[in-house]
């Protein structure tokens, strides 16, 4: 089920989302697969409702306009409507506590008070108090908890998401409790610091349904990338029990090196294997079955520890690959229509928001052919327009440049392989 995602504009106005609302009861009332998916995806009282008919014929405008609240990370549809009208003072508090300016956030606030129930950036980041908890800004906490600030417990999780550890304290000594859960914001962002304060502070480490099996498999599937964040995560994981299994990937996961070369020594094959994603994320580990785990920008189903390497940014490991002779040319596994075939080249093009150009110059020293071509499909989800995108014999630098969603480019690898004569 994809997962719709937006952001405001710099200048929000509401009739975007009064006309987004429309549109999309609209198209459910027409029985579009995916508005009626988007429906289940964010609206609390249809989530489990799977006969369409039933959504459809009671769906209210005002059931659509929850969902696109929710999709711009607003919990109801009044305090999306409330954020667009205060919209000057949420930018200025933005800037004021990026800045950790405290007397400015007092001052806009003091004019402004709504603003302290309202997200200043989206749902997620929170009202000033935890926006500025994100930020690690305790000042300006202390000052939004003066002034009446109510959002201790998002704080304190986005605090530790953020590891931004004096701030969780202050908010856990002035009443916010390490609940089910809370575990999972720092496994989806690696940050070891705020899984121990929770392990101190004898948090589950459990989602908010009781499944002690999700951190590990978040932390194995986040998005994230952290290497030493992870590694430090999944030891800590150990000492509380966790059974990791002894395979190549899970010594890929961990960056044990030393592990790796005693698989090698067992498999002198190893280098040179396409790992599946259920072997990448193993089910007794917690990860979705079928191998419907991760996430990733270039595909990484069928690919060699190589292009692993670099999607997870692993540079010990990577640096041991090539001093071990690993192809950098070497193709992932094709499938029945036709996609994959590309090289590391591609996944260090299309590898989301990091501009390093450690590893692409590393494999072009070691030969990696910039002209071999691939095809390639991606989903593109969490985004405005959930959808796949398609790209048919394309180079790495094609794949780079054409991609739909510039934030996962690595600009500077692009702009290396667009060099004349690169």
């Amino acid at each position: 089920m994809p997962t719709v995602k937006r952001r405001l504009p710099e200048r929000p106005h509401l009739d975007v989302p009064r006309r987004e609302a429309r549109e999309l009861l609209e198209a459910c009332q027409s029985g579009k697969p995916d508005a009626l998916d988007r429906i289940r995806r964010r609206h609390p009282k249809l989530k489990d409702v799977s006969d369409n008919a039933q959504i459809t014929a009671h769906l209210k405008l005002s059931d659509a306009q929850l969902v696109i609240a929710r999709e711009y990370g607003f919990s109801t549809w009044t305090m999306l409507k409330a954020r667009i009208s205060a919209h000057p003072a949420a930018s200025a508090l933005h800037d004021a506590i990026w800045a950790d300016d405290r007397a400015a956030v007092v001052r806009i606030l003091r004019g402004s008070p709504q603003m302290l129930d309202l997200p200043v950036m989206s749902g997620d980041w929170g009202p000033p108090m935890s926006f500025a908890a994100n930020l690690g800004r305790i000042e300006i906490v202390e000052a939004c908890a003066e002034m009446g600030a109510r959002d201790y417990q998002h704080a304190f999780d986005r605090a530790i998401l953020q590891g931004k550890i004096d701030c969780a304290r202050w908010l856990h000594h002035h009443g916010a409790k390490p609940e089910p859960g809370i575990i999972m914001g720092g496994c989806e962002t690696l940050n070891a610091q705020g899984i121990r304060l929770l392990a101190e502070l004898n948090a589950p480490f459990t989602d908010a349904h009781g499944d002690h099996l999700a951190p590990l498999a978040m932390v194995l599937e986040t998005y994230g990338r952290n290497p030493a964040g992870k590694h430090a995560i999944l030891e800590f994981f150990v000492t509380r029990g966790y059974p990791l299994p002894d395979t190549p990937m899970m010594a890929f996961h961990r960056g044990d090196v030393a592990a790796l070369e005693k698989h090698l020594g067992r498999d002198p094959q190893l280098l040179e294997r396409r790992f599946p994603l259920r072997e990448i994320y193993p089910e007794e580990c917690g990860c979705a079955a079928q191998g419907q785990a991760g996430m990733h920008w270039t595909p990484i189903d069928g690919t060699t520890m190589l292009h692993l390497a670099v999607d997870f940014r692993e540079r010990e490991i990577f640096d041991w690959l090539l001093a071990h002779g690993t192809d950098v040319n070497a193709r992932a596994t094709i499938d029945s229509d036709g996609y994959g075939g590309h090289t590391p080249l591609f996944n260090a093009l299309v590898c989301g928001p990091w501009d390093d150009l450690r590893m692409t110059e590393s494999l072009l020293r070691h030969g990696a052919a910039k002209e071999m071509q691939a095809s390639l499909r991606k989903f593109l989800d969490w985004t405005e327009n959930p959808r796949w995108h398609e790209a048919r014999n394309v180079t790495a630098r094609e794949w780079g440049r054409t991609f739909p969603e510039p934030k996962w480019v690595n600009r500077r690898a692009l702009q290396l392989l667009e060099e004349p004569g690169a």
